[in-house]
């Protein structure tokens, strides 16, 4: 099939070269009326990798002094990235492209991101949790079974969304939107078997034992289904400790988008690029990509460069901080592009980057350094960086910086840059991302020679609330084991006594007390932003025994505490679970 187009009624003017952004602008035809263009109409299979050149190439001269340019490539360009061609949808991208102001996002209103949600928000931690967020005017989103509960509990004015996470398909996608942390205070409900009063009070007063018995749902189905359901409800929205793999290898087996050649024929010039893999070629003999080619100035080009395909769907990068890239520098200045728009020739944010000659380098670019950028110009005007809705990435050699300055590494001629690896990273420190209220004991009911008839009723009647403690370790396995930055704490007896008492914080789970909800509640927000509590499981408890309540003079409050003087002495990686194999520690 061919298609004809009468290029005689367009008029085209000198292509302005060496921008960041690819102009789809014809060079100077001299004497050329019509230009007749063959696309092939079979089907193309998906590739990692698009080849160049095509072989169905045309050369095209422009006049004596300028080089041939290669026509060819210039339309497999616009195919692999805008699909096949029609006469319509050519001449309106041509059209388009001469018109800069047509290309420009609009500026648009960023979302906040910065929200916490509360499950579990209507109980005695979460109703709490939620109140100490709002005073320190930290947005809150909460996730409740009953919105009348809730509104009643919390105020009118809550940010309100109602699921169960027990139930998957209730944790609809867009009730996360925005958030980043969790602090998770569901909890299976356990009441004397005799019953109790309508608002629980001989459940809450946390002292006097009681027949206990569970109400509702399952140890099972809450303490564990409902952690499983809630981390991966959360897992893409609150970042994970090791980052995104947003390009990489799995053994010899490339992960990540598709990518192909994006060079300076698509206006004028024959710079002529790609993307390879090398199975050996990589750190240590293992496998990598490698973004190399040749860069030419002629016909005022200058660039190279490599972008995927748009990603299906839109990545949300907005949990992190930046992106790294491992890769072997040739000691060059490369630009990475990111666009948050699918079309083909819109605002790119731009950010540049210097690589060590031969030597396999870390490279990490916060999305802060990055900035909007159309065709090597600094948009003022544009929309922010929207880092939930990246489109695609872009790996770039030029001659050019922004806004008519040079690259002070560029060298015409070959280049050479080894990828291995680009991911979304977490910036150090790492504060906890999803900090989790369970419970003092989880580890006992199983633990050789402990002495049951000294230990709380869920430790001994374990099996009989169908294996409560059980489920709740089973439940704090899953978020370690998630790649999630988190917290876990593990109250001893929970009380209505108010906050204030001195503490004590442990871990390996031997400790029995009490301690206030309010307390928690401060513990849980105070955990959030606290490099020193990540990773870690650990008990608390007040010094105050069971025989004596404490109360504060209202007048006259006890400070708030620093808890971070408290998380300064949490190890990782101590659970308690280490003491089923041993002796038990004394309590």
């Amino acid at each position: 099939m061919y298609y004809t187009m009468d290029c005689s009624a367009i008029s085209l003017p000198r292509p302005s070269y060496g921008h960041s952004q690819p102009q789809a602008v014809f060079p100077d035809f001299k004497g050329l009326t019509r230009l007749n263009c063959r696309f092939h109409t079979f089907p193309v299979k998906r590739q990692f990798l698009q080849n160049s050149p095509s072989k169905f190439s045309q050369k095209i001269v422009a006049d004596a002094n300028r080089k041939q340019w290669d026509i060819g490539r210039f339309f497999q360009t616009l195919y692999f990235f805008n699909g096949p061609p029609s006469p319509a949808k050519l001449f309106q991208s041509l059209i388009g492209q001469l018109s800069s102001s047509s290309s420009r996002q609009s500026p648009t209103e960023k979302e906040n991101m910065d929200t916490v949600l509360v499950a579990g928000a209507t109980g005695g931690v979460g109703k709490r949790v939620v109140d100490v967020l709002r005073k320190k005017g930290i947005p809150v989103r909460a996730l409740v079974r009953n919105a009348d509960k809730a509104r009643s509990l919390l105020g009118p004015d809550v940010d309100l969304v109602i699921g169960d996470i027990t139930k998957e398909d209730s944790l609809i996608p867009e009730y996360f939107q925005g958030v980043k942390k969790v602090i998770n205070a569901v909890s299976v409900i356990v009441g004397p078997k005799e019953g109790d009063t309508p608002d629980r009070a001989k459940y809450n007063q946390g002292i006097k034992f009681f027949e206990p018995e569970i109400k509702g749902d399952s140890p099972e189905l809450v303490e564990y289904v409902g952690m499983k359901n809630l981390i991966n409800a959360v897992r893409e929205k609150v970042g994970l400790r090791d980052g995104k793999i947003l390009f990489g290898f799995q053994g010899n087996v490339p992960i990540g988008p598709t990518w192909g050649a994006l060079d300076d024929v698509v206006m004028g010039g024959v710079s002529e690029s790609s993307i390879q893999i090398s199975i050996t070629g990589g750190e240590d003999g293992r496998a990598t990509g490698c973004f190399k080619g040749f860069v030419s100035t002629a016909n005022n080009g200058g660039f190279s460069s490599i972008r995927t395909k748009n990603f299906s769907p839109l990545e949300d990068l907005s949990a992190y901080d930046g992106l790294e890239l491992r890769l072997k520098g040739d000691g060059h200045r490369y630009k990475l592009i990111i666009r948050t728009s699918t079309e083909w020739d819109a605002v790119g944010y731009t950010t540049s980057f210097d690589t060590i000659k031969e030597q396999w380098q870390t490279v990490h670019l916060p999305f802060t350094s990055f900035r909007p950028v159309f065709r090597a110009r600094t948009v003022t005007d544009a929309a922010p960086f929207d880092t939930s809705r990246v489109a695609s990435l872009q790996l770039m050699y030029s001659k050019f910086e922004y806004d008519g300055k040079l690259n002070p590494s560029f060298e015409p001629g070959s280049f050479e840059l080894p990828v291995s690896s680009i991911k979304a990273y977490l910036k150090e420190p790492i504060t906890p991302r999803f900090v989790h209220v369970g419970s003092a004991g989880v580890t006992r009911p199983e633990r050789p020679g402990l002495d049951l008839s000294k230990q709380p009723p869920a430790v001994r009647l374990n099996k009989e609330l169908g294996y409560i403690l059980t489920f709740k370790l089973k439940g704090e396995d899953l978020l370690r084991d998630s790649g999630i930055p988190y917290t876990i704490i593990r109250p001893c007896a929970l009380t209505e006594e108010p906050a204030g008492a001195d503490l004590i914080f442990e871990q390996g789970d031997n400790i029995t007390g009490k301690i206030s909800r309010e307390e928690v509640a401060r513990i849980c927000v105070a955990a959030l932003e606290s490099s020193y509590a990540c990773d870690t499981t650990f008990e608390v408890k007040s010094v105050v025994p069971f025989s004596e309540p404490f109360k504060i003079d209202p007048n006259n409050p006890p400070a708030e505490k620093d808890y971070d003087i408290f998380f300064l002495s949490l190890k990782k990686g101590i659970t308690g679970k280490e003491a089923l194999e041993k002796s038990p520690v004394a309590v």
